[in-house]
């Protein structure tokens, strides 16, 4: 029998959890050396000991089982601070059915535990700090102008000076660039971004509505006018920025206004003598060369030099194509964010395919694109062959035949209207890439429809 007992002893001993046996009198009769390690008590101080002189009552599990008579299983436990155990215990019956002790198997997961509340802590870190960058780019409205590229950088810095003061600033830029981005930016990072910013698209204004628009009017000051009068964009723009976008499509006569403006911070509605004072920052944007502008004697000196106190230049995407995977990122996450879909991802042929294209419509033509990708996409992945279709119809956009006006032409109204319709045809009814197409303004694209009797 003391055969077999020692043989179960070395077994118990080998055991890697740790394994306490006490009798019905709560004295600890086996104690093998995983118990030893877990709770740094030797054998020969604990042995025949009663283990209510190591721990707490309510830390004894295989107390509780021993008065219970009723087992536990793969219980979490922790028996003393700072340990932590899994815990399986049973109590011990006799031949006769009679207690006579109790056993607890318990593996240490002290170190796993630990290690869980660590990774825990260390996600709530990320997490803090994954706020903190989103919480920071919502703060930092340059951050909607997305790339590293130094063309773009050298622009946000001048930019993010630029916000620190009221100098009037002038954007330049081809179409779809992101001028009105900049703008808003610039705005956002001022002393003025609690107020309005209000933007003004200069060539989507008919000559005749220059004035009321920008300027107000008031009551009864017009035929049709209404009755309590209308604040213009320049007054609704008190406090705040107003973004004069083409502004060289401004008329000369409005140029001179819009230059008083600019000297004197006065406004006056039509119909009203007294005037107003307005406390406006400016910021204009054009695509248009507007010193050669000023040669033709289409924009007034004066005004350019009041307006250009600071220049900024937006760089077109084919001079800045390495922040096209990073645009292209951010682009597909914001629409699959949008229409509720998994984003794509852009292979490494197709990045190839749109590196080596020109975005003659720039960031404008690339985020259409991505909405395009996220919305007909059928697969989760986006290769040359799927943005194919897309560049062939944009090689055949922007090689289309060539429209041009000449007032030396003879029958010149009449080839006028029917190049105009024809603009207007190959351009499927989109008026602002016809008038680009003729070379005309917006503007000067409705008067001539209008004149002719056109619609579109």
């Amino acid at each position: 029998m003391s055969n077999e007992r020692n043989i179960l002893e070395t077994l118990l001993s080998t055991e890697e959890d740790a394994i306490t046996i006490i009798n019905k009198d709560k004295k600890v009769i086996f104690w093998n050396e995983s118990a030893v390690h877990t709770y740094n008590i030797e054998k020969d101080q604990i042995l025949n000991k009663d283990i209510t002189n190591f721990f707490h009552d309510e830390d004894l599990m295989v107390l509780k089982v021993l008065i219970t008579k009723k087992p536990v299983r793969n219980t979490y436990h922790r028996p003393r601070k700072g340990k932590h155990v899994v815990i399986n215990a049973s109590p011990i019956f006799n031949n006769q059915n009679e207690l006579i002790g109790a056993v607890s198997v318990e593996r240490d997961i002290t170190q796993i535990v630990k290690l869980n509340d660590n990774l825990v802590m260390t996600t709530a870190e990320l997490n803090e700090l994954r706020q903190k960058v989103i919480t920071d780019r919502d703060e930092n409205p340059f951050s909607k102008m997305v790339g590293k590229s130094k063309a773009l950088q050298d622009t946000i810095q001048i930019a993010s000076k630029a916000a620190k003061t009221d100098a009037t600033t002038l954007i330049l830029g081809e179409s779809g660039t992101g001028k009105e981005i900049c703008a808003r930016a610039i705005h956002e990072s001022s002393s003025r971004k609690n107020g309005p910013f209000i933007p003004v698209n200069c060539g989507a204004i008919p000559n005749s509505l220059f004035e009321s628009e920008l300027f107000g009017y008031e009551g009864g000051a017009f035929t049709g006018a209404e009755k309590n009068g209308k604040a213009g964009k320049i007054e609704m723009a008190d406090g705040g920025t107003l973004f004069l976008d083409e502004v060289g499509e401004l008329p000369l006569d409005m140029q001179v206004k819009l230059l008083r403006v600019l000297q004197e911070n006065w406004i006056y509605r039509i119909g009203d003598s007294k005037g107003k004072k307005v406390n406006v920052r400016f910021i204009a944007a054009t695509n248009q060369n507007l010193e050669r502008l000023i040669q033709e004697k289409k924009f007034r000196e004066d005004l350019f030099y009041r307006l250009n106190v600071i220049q900024l230049t937006m760089p077109p995407l084919r001079n800045r194509a390495g922040d096209i995977p990073e645009l292209i990122e951010f682009f597909l996450k914001q629409f699959a964010n949008k229409y509720q879909v998994p984003v794509p991802i852009v292979k490494h042929d197709a990045l190839q395919m749109l590196h080596q294209y020109q975005w003659p419509g720039n960031i404008r033509e690339l985020r259409n694109l991505c909405e395009r990708i996220v919305i007909l996409s059928e697969k989760q992945t986006v290769d040359k062959e799927d943005l194919s279709s897309y560049f062939q119809n944009m090689v055949q956009e922007t090689n289309p035949p060539q429209i041009e006006i000449t007032d030396s032409f003879p029958g010149k109204e009449e080839m006028e209207r029917r190049l105009i319709e024809e603009a207007i045809s190959w351009s499927n009814g989109n008026k602002s890439k016809a008038a680009k197409k003729l070379g005309i303004s917006r503007v000067t694209l409705y008067n001539k429809m209008k004149k002719y009797g056109l619609n579109g």
